[in-house]
């Protein structure tokens, strides 16, 4: 592709070179650049992009995009300068691959909590339909039936733009996917064009990367205040900030919920563990999702089909079909009558909706034995309020390890364990040993209980030393349940 074509809609200070140079390839890390490369040098949380720029023309890059020209200008090379690399990158990406979110409808799902059910959800009610499909999630990335692993939430805009063309290419006519306040930020999604966005909720996260909580809240807000007109932005009418959210946006503003007036509504009608019956603006119907909480996804899902124009009944009969995301409330049952139940809950808030469900399905002889541990290297704000929402809402809870990254666990349990009071240490246990600890809860169990092992939810690994190693919370617990 020549320069000029790559640079459509890019708001250029300077350029020094030609335009007509072909570009073979668009990266930002210095390490795959190759002969022909266009290299975009981001200044990002732990390394600054144009400290590699020598070494990308070293390595054959034809084209540097920086926001700073350098010292030394070499004669081989085409430099452009502009404001912003991060957003620019977004916009490179998006003229390299051809605009792919243009051939599509892209719907993006942000929240603190129930992003990656609701973008599930969605892929496999339109699959349902009859649609080809496309899925961005933190589980996995998806085209159609086949799976490709996902390392982010929301990829970097090269890899989202390359997935979307391979998902136009495929013949894919919607694409689902999870858009994180980290995103948002870092202008991961600069460039694309949403058909609508969905806001779920938000709680305290992730303020060791925003830096307080009106941070956080502006980062979910700016993907409405980006949206078009064309789009629609489909908010938690119910959650503090829910409206807050549509207040600059320039998308058609459309509400849910189960409290206030909205422009969708449900209610539980009735509940049980293995799912719920819902009643959606009149209509009743079985699902096989539990809590609350997964009635906002739901009700979320219902929303968009029906602003995405399917048929309320074709909509509302694929709805009962369908399951969730994994990790999210998956039930396991043992030989002697204990539930267990995998959940990906890792904030306050979360953890309070899984046990609140929990507490309202169970019976008065059922105890609830809650294991819970906290990641290292993210926000150490929320480690104490996690460990006094599991004590106060369970009978017993171990804490334990989770992800401790580049931390000391024990530490990470210390801190935890701040949030504990006195008079309910008899109810606490602590074994660092994340295997030990889902063991210790199927043997502290008795007929009928309820395990709740919460905080990785789909994970296959855990993260010791910067190292990731096998570690699945759901085998774990059947290989158990079944040794007993």
């Amino acid at each position: 592709m020549k320069l000029k074509e790559l640079l459509h809609a890019v708001p250029v200070k300077q350029l020094e070179g030609q335009l007509e140079v072909d570009v073979l390839s668009v990266c930002f890390d210095s390490r795959k650049v190759v002969e022909g490369s266009m290299f975009v040098a981001v200044r990002g949380v732990h390394t600054d992009g144009h400290l590699y720029v020598d070494k990308a023309i070293g390595l054959g890059a034809k084209v540097l995009l920086v926001d700073t020209l350098p010292e030394n200008v070499s004669k081989e090379v085409t430099y452009v300068l502009v404001d912003d690399t991060a957003y620019v990158l977004g916009l490179v990406a998006t003229n390299f691959y051809g605009d792919p979110s243009k051939e599509l409808k892209l719907v993006g799902v942000t929240g603190t909590n129930g992003k990656t059910t609701v973008a599930t959800l969605l892929f496999n009610l339109f699959a349902k339909l009859g649609y080809h499909v496309g899925l961005l999630s933190t589980v996995e990335n998806k085209i159609g039936d086949r799976v490709i692993p996902a390392t982010h939430t929301t990829p970097d805009p090269i890899a989202l733009n390359a997935l979307l063309c391979e998902m136009v290419d495929e013949g894919c006519d919607y694409c689902f996917m999870e858009v994180s306040s980290h995103a948002v930020v870092q202008q991961r999604i600069a460039g694309l064009r949403f058909a609508g966005g969905i806001f779920t909720n938000i709680t305290h996260d992730h303020l060791d990367f925003h830096g307080s909580f009106d941070h956080y809240i502006k980062a979910k807000k700016k993907f409405f205040d980006d949206l078009d007109r064309f789009a629609f932005a489909l908010t938690n009418v119910d959650d503090r900030n829910g409206s807050v959210m549509l207040q600059n946006t320039f998308g058609y503003k459309k509400t849910y919920g189960l409290k206030n007036m909205a422009d969708f509504k449900a209610r539980i009608v009735e509940s049980h563990f293995d799912g719920m019956l819902l009643q959606i603006d009149g209509h009743e119907l079985w699902v096989k999702l539990v809590g609350g909480f997964n009635a906002y996804n739901l009700l979320a899902v219902y929303g968009t089909a029906i602003l995405l124009e399917q048929e309320t009944m074709k909509v509302l009969t694929a709805m009962s079909e369908i399951s969730g995301a994994e990790g999210r409330f998956e039930t396991i049952r043992s030989k002697n009558g204990v539930v267990g139940i995998v959940d990906y809950a890792h904030t306050p808030d979360a953890v309070a909706n899984v046990l609140d469900t929990i507490r309202n399905l169970r019976q008065p002889t059922q105890q609830i034995i809650t294991v819970l541990g906290c990641g290292g290297d993210r926000d150490k704000t929320k480690r104490p309020e996690m460990a006094a929402t599991a004590v106060k809402l369970s009978d017993k809870v171990i804490i334990t390890s989770d992800n401790p990254r580049t931390e000391d666990p024990m530490q990470i349990i210390k801190d935890m364990e701040a949030g504990v009071d006195a008079k309910d240490r008899k109810h606490v246990f602590t074994i660092a040993d994340r295997k030990e600890a889902i063991r210790a809860a199927c043997h502290l169990a008795q007929e009928g209980d309820i395990i709740l092992i919460a905080g990785k939810g789909h994970e296959k690994y855990q993260e010791v030393n910067g190292v990731r190693q096998h570690f699945d919370d759901k085998e774990i617990l059947e290989q158990t349940f079944n040794e007993q």
